[in-house]
């Protein structure tokens, strides 16, 4: 479906099937939810795509074709890719919070704490346009 390191510039939206992700190629989940979204992040940065989408049973997709010229048309499509990106880096945090909380007095895992601790808190790279503005 997708495959890490290429570019589509297009949405996938799972309407029926399971799908596995891969990051690496190592598998990092798999999701049969109807109306999830591929490839938003490849969309909203700019780049490649991040990870591979393969099929794991027969799937039936919506493809949304020319995803940057659709986000700069449809405010309310950047917002929704934005929303959806915000709750899984809201539920990353939540995790990592309940990590820190279970680890408590493991000094052994601290170099992987303060890891995802920086991960969380980068601002990598620059917009498109290569201007930043500050709020």
């Amino acid at each position: 479906m997708i495959r890490q390191g290429e570019k589509t510039g297009c949405l996938f939206f799972l309407v029926e099937g399971s799908v596995e992700i891969l990051k690496d190629d190592v598998s990092v989940g798999t999701t049969s939810q109807s109306g999830v979204v591929f490839g938003e992040m490849a969309a909203i940065l700019g780049v490649k795509h991040t990870a591979t989408v393969k099929a794991a049973t027969d799937c039936k997709f919506y493809v949304v074709e020319g995803s940057d010229s659709l986000m700069e048309k449809s405010p309310e499509m950047g917002r929704y890719l934005c929303s959806i990106l915000a709750r899984r880096l809201d539920s990353v945090n939540s995790y990592l919070v309940k990590l820190k909380q279970s680890t408590e007095g493991r000094e052994h895992l601290d170099p992987v704490i303060g890891a995802l601790e920086a991960l969380l808190q980068a601002q990598p790279g620059r917009p498109r346009g290569g201007k930043q503005t500050l709020l």
